[in-house]
């Protein structure tokens, strides 16, 4: 396994699985956060249940706590690589010319992200824990008998600031996965017929998913 991450290769193919991971669960997270637009009461049952299950809970969670550290965590180091690579490049052509702005601020975008999910954090997943496993409330439920999470999403929404730093976040967000998705395929060997079609879904996942986060912030912040 050593040998893996010590090959250039082999740390960019886990970087790679990384990113696709983390993509997955960010389209699982958006299919949920799009029901408190549509029937809040789905939302409610649906973040309830993800809220509680043991599964969930106690493994998914800490899988992917490890997975956003691993990817971050990963990403600096070929950052470094290769801007220790770069400087030959440089002094032999023109840099830029072969690159996108996306694919050479990468590390600037997933800071963006990174600082974004701190805020996040201390939002929704912070208070989560000290309600659930602190105060020890796991019923969810308000003093009406309704669940608390569709109420608690909305009031995050009601400041002008965070609404805007949370679009902001994920417009970062586009900008990183642009070239992440079709740089994750690059990783792991995926050229074939199909490469054209999946950089276009790449690109339609890149724009709609961070458009879909941003129209739910801005929704509730209107209609609260």
């Amino acid at each position: 396994m050593s040998g893996i991450f010590n090959s250039s290769i082999g740390r960019k193919f886990a970087m790679a699985l990384s990113a696709f991971f983390l993509m997955i669960f960010l389209l699982q997270h958006f299919a949920i956060n799009i029901l408190s637009v549509f029937s809040p009461e789905a939302f409610n049952n649906t973040s309830h249940f993800m809220g509680t299950f043991w599964i969930v809970q106690y493994i998914f969670q800490p899988i992917l706590i490890l997975g956003v550290i691993f990817h971050f965590v990963m990403g600096m180091v070929l950052e470094v690589r290769n801007r220790n690579a770069r400087k030959i490049a440089y002094a032999k052509n023109n840099g830029n010319a072969n690159s996108t702005w996306m694919s050479r601020n990468m590390i600037y975008t997933g800071g963006a992200i990174l600082l974004f999910l701190g805020l996040h954090f201390y939002d929704f997943w912070l208070p989560e824990i000290n309600t659930k496993y602190i105060q020890g409330d796991m019923s969810g439920l308000l003093p009406d008998g309704n669940y608390r999470y569709f109420e608690e999403l909305q009031h995050k929404f009601v400041d002008v600031w965070r609404v805007a730093l949370y679009c902001l976040a994920f417009v970062f967000l586009s900008l990183h996965l642009l070239h992440g998705f079709s740089s994750a395929f690059q990783s792991v060997g995926a050229n074939n017929k199909y490469t054209r079609g999946l950089k276009g879904f790449g690109k339609a996942y890149a724009i709609i998913i961070p458009l879909g986060f941003i129209f739910i912030a801005l929704y509730h912040h209107f209609n609260y």
